[in-house]
C-alpha cells in the first residue's frame, strides 16, 4: 500500500492544454494534491512550437493558435492567482478531453472563464497583451532548452537536501489513477527521481491498450481542429 503520510512536495508541472496525455497526468497530480497536500506550480509548454515545421509561423505570430492562445490566457490568470490558472487548465482540459468542446474557440473560452470565476474579457485582454506571449515563451524555452523537454507532461521536483532538481517526463498513464493507486504511483515517481542514471521505463502498448486509449481520447480527437505532428524524442 502506498504511504498516505508522504510529506507534501512541490512540483512544477509543464502542460499544453492541447495534450491529452498531459491532461490525464494532471488529473492524477490533482488527486495526489487532494490526498497529500502536493503543491503544484503550473507552467507552460507549447507542442505547436516544439513540433513546428521549418518555414511555418511561430504560434505567437498567429492571431489565434489552438494551444498557444489558451496558454496566454493561462499566463494572464497566473499573474492574478495560481488557483485561477489551475481552474482554467482544469476547465479547458475537461472541455476538450472529456466533453469534446473547443476551448480555443473564443465564445467557448469566454464561457469557461465565467464558469471559473474569472472575467469573460480575460480572453481578449490576454490576447491583446504582448507580454502574455513573453510569459509562455519564457516557460517553454526554459523547458526545451534548460530541461531538454520534448513534450508534456513534464514534472520538475524542487531540490532537497537529498538531491538536486530532478525532471521527469510523465508519468504517462490512462486513465488517471485515483485514491490509493494515485498515491502508489506518486511514491513510484518519487522513487524514480532518486535513481541516478535511470532515464526511461516503458510498458509496450498492445492492440487492446491502443483501442482503449483511443476510446478515452475520442472526445479530443473529435474536437481538435489540428493534426498531430510529433518530432521523435531524443
Amino acid at each position: 500500500m502506498a504511504s498516505s503520510n508522504s510529506k507534501p512536495q512541490k512540483i512544477d508541472f509543464f502542460f499544453d492544454i492541447m495534450c491529452p496525455w498531459a491532461y490525464q497526468t494532471s488529473l492524477w497530480v490533482r488527486e495526489v494534491r487532494r490526498l497529500n497536500g502536493l503543491h503544484i506550480n503550473w507552467r507552460f509548454f507549447s507542442l505547436e512550437e516544439i513540433n513546428r515545421p521549418d518555414g511555418k509561423k511561430h504560434p505567437w505570430e498567429r492571431a489565434l493558435a489552438y494551444g498557444w492562445s489558451p496558454l496566454r490566457v493561462a499566463a494572464r490568470l497566473r499573474r492574478q492567482d495560481m488557483a485561477l490558472c489551475d481552474a482554467w487548465y482544469a476547465a479547458c482540459g475537461q472541455a476538450l478531453h472529456t466533453d469534446g468542446r473547443k476551448p480555443h474557440d473564443p465564445e467557448i473560452a469566454r464561457e469557461l472563464l465565467i464558469a471559473i470565476g474569472a472575467k469573460a474579457d480575460d480572453w481578449d485582454l490576454a490576447l491583446s497583451d504582448e507580454t502574455t506571449n513573453d510569459d509562455v515563451k519564457s516557460d517553454h524555452f526554459y523547458a526545451s532548452e534548460k530541461l531538454a523537454a520534448f513534450g508534456v507532461p513534464i514534472l520538475v521536483f524542487s531540490p532537497s537536501e537529498m538531491q538536486s532538481e530532478k525532471t521527469v517526463f510523465g508519468p504517462v498513464v490512462v486513465p488517471a489513477p485515483m485514491g490509493e493507486d494515485a498515491l502508489a504511483l506518486w511514491d513510484l515517481t518519487v522513487a524514480y527521481t532518486r535513481i541516478n542514471g535511470l532515464y526511461e521505463m516503458k510498458t509496450p502498448k498492445t492492440k487492446t491498450d491502443l483501442e482503449f486509449i483511443g476510446r478515452v481520447f475520442t472526445p479530443y480527437l473529435q474536437a481538435r481542429d489540428w493534426q498531430s505532428i510529433q518530432n521523435p524524442a531524443p
